[in-house]
C-alpha cells in the first residue's frame, strides 16, 4: 500500500467511498459475466468473457485487503445463497450508469427536439434510480447510512462474485 495510507492508518472518508462504488460495481459485474459466459457461443467472444472474468477477480483481490484500512471494517458470512441483492445493485448500477449517460448525451445534443427527449429520459431514469434505491433501503440491501454495513456487503458480495 502507499506512502499516504502508512502516514494516516486509515484510508480517508472518501477514499473508502471510491472503493465501495468501484468493488461493488466490479462484484455485480464479475457475478453477470459468470452468468454470460455459459451462453455465448463465439469462440472470440467467449475468450474475451474469460479474459474480462480473469481481469474483474484479479481487481477485486487486489481491493479487497484495502478494506482493513477502511475507516471501519467488518467481514461478513457469505453462507447466503439468495441472489436477491445481486439483481438489485445490478437494476441500481444499470439505472445509474443510464442517469450518467443520459446526462453525457445531453451536453452533445443540438437539437432541441431530441435534447427534450433525452431529458425526459433522464428523468424517468432518475425517478427510477430513486425507487431501486428505497427498495434496497427498505429490505436493508443498502445501508446507505451505515458505513460499517456497507463495507461489509461490499466484502460480502465480492467474495461471493469470486466464488461463484
Amino acid at each position: 500500500m502507499n506512502e499516504g495510507l502508512k502516514k494516516h492508518q486509515h484510508l480517508a472518508w472518501h477514499e473508502t467511498m471510491e472503493l465501495h462504488e468501484t468493488v461493488a460495481f466490479q462484484s455485480n459485474e464479475l457475478m453477470a459475466c459468470k452468468m454470460n459466459i455459459t451462453h455465448v457461443t463465439d469462440p472470440t467472444l467467449k475468450d474475451l468473457y474469460a479474459e474480462t472474468i480473469q481481469a474483474l477477480e484479479q481487481n477485486l483481490k487486489e481491493l479487497l485487503p484495502y478494506y482493513e484500512s477502511a475507516p471501519t471494517s467488518l467481514l461478513r458470512s457469505t453462507a447466503s445463497g439468495d441472489l436477491t441483492s445481486y439483481y438489485a445493485v445490478h437494476l441500481l448500477i444499470l439505472t445509474k450508469t443510464f442517469v450518467r449517460n443520459l446526462a453525457v448525451s445531453i451536453t452533445e445534443i443540438a437539437t432541441p427536439s431530441l435534447c427534450e427527449t433525452f431529458r425526459k429520459q433522464l428523468n424517468g431514469a432518475i425517478h427510477l434510480h430513486s425507487k431501486v434505491f428505497a427498495f434496497m433501503l427498505g429490505k436493508g440491501l443498502y445501508p446507505a447510512y451505515d458505513l460499517k454495513q456497507l463495507l461489509a456487503n461490499d466484502q460480502k458480495n465480492a467474495a461471493k462474485a469470486l466464488q461463484f
